[in-house]
């Protein structure tokens, strides 16, 4: 019989058949789970005791430095020499979440090995990372690429989080000095003072000489003082309170540093970059002196 000419439940009936034997063969395997991160072992039971990173001559990693690269869309140009580089900001630390992990040399991450990460240092290199709140400093080999997020210089790992006491806070203003192996120590820069109240000029934002101690936030230096003083206009404006005016001379030539301060915590650092930011100053950044 042909089969347009089979008894419907009879066609049903083979439909089902066929269908069955589909099913009864060879299943696709589902996709492996992937792997899950190790567990971070316990904190050592002396973490101060760790000795900080040697520095010693290393040849430039064949990873983790190339020309530049993008990262949430930005894009970060590596430095073809670290010698010389200082710079203050806000450091934060990565830990757990991070354990084990390849860094950008290829390494595995150690969050209790004395190391860090940088945007732009070539790998690696060596530091000298000083909280400037407390003094305390360590001595860290960079080999990782970071932090991503604004306002921060540097992540260091969890011992040298510990060792510079910043681990509650999560971050800490800092300086951090590249060392030279083979070279001394960078210097360990004296913890700024509690910042005193501005007052007469300074508050008008027309000193000529910064007020002593804290921490400031400089948004521009102009070698022409018409400028400088329109960028404190522009400052004023906005709202943004305590801009000053610090002239300072070297080789013969002046610049008119604008800088806002003092700044007493990591969180109205943020917020005051961020506020220059909505008014399109996004070059701001602590003062380095």
């Amino acid at each position: 019989m042909s089969a347009r000419r089979l008894p419907a439940t009879l066609t049903t009936a083979l439909a089902a058949a066929l269908l069955a034997a589909g099913c009864a063969g060879p299943r696709p395997k589902p996709p492996p789970s992937p792997a899950p991160v190790p567990a971070a072992p316990p904190p050592p039971a002396d973490v101060a005791a760790i000795p900080d990173a040697i520095p010693r001559s290393e040849p430039r990693s064949l990873r983790g430095n190339p020309p530049f690269y993008e990262v949430f869309g930005k894009r970060y140009a590596v430095l073809s020499t670290a010698e010389g580089h200082v710079e203050r900001g806000v450091a934060s630390w990565y830990g757990p979440g991070f354990h084990a992990a390849q860094t950008s040399t290829g390494e595995p991450y150690d969050m209790y090995a004395m190391t860090a990460a940088h945007k732009t240092l070539p790998l690696p290199c060596y530091a000298r990372v000083t909280n400037l709140a407390n003094g305390k400093s360590v001595v860290v080999r960079v080999n990782d690429r970071g932090p991503f997020v604004t306002g921060r210089i540097i992540d260091l790992s969890y011992t040298a989080a510990a060792k510079l006491d910043m681990l509650r806070n999560g971050t800490a203003f800092v300086e951090m000095r590249v060392i030279t192996p083979g070279t001394p120590a960078a210097v360990v820069p004296a913890p700024i003072a509690p910042p005193p109240a501005l007052i007469g000029d300074a508050a008008a934002g027309n000193t000529a000489a910064a007020p002593a101690g804290g921490l400031y936030l400089q948004a521009g230096a102009f070698a022409d003082s018409a400028n400088a003083r329109r960028q404190v206009e522009r400052l004023r404006s906005a709202g943004i309170e305590n801009v000053f005016l610090l002239p300072t001379t070297s080789g013969g030539r002046t610049l008119h540093r604008v800088r806002i301060g003092p700044i007493d915590s990591v969180a109205g650092f943020d917020a005051l970059s961020a506020r220059l930011a909505r008014i399109g100053i996004t070059d701001a950044r602590l003062a380095p002196d």
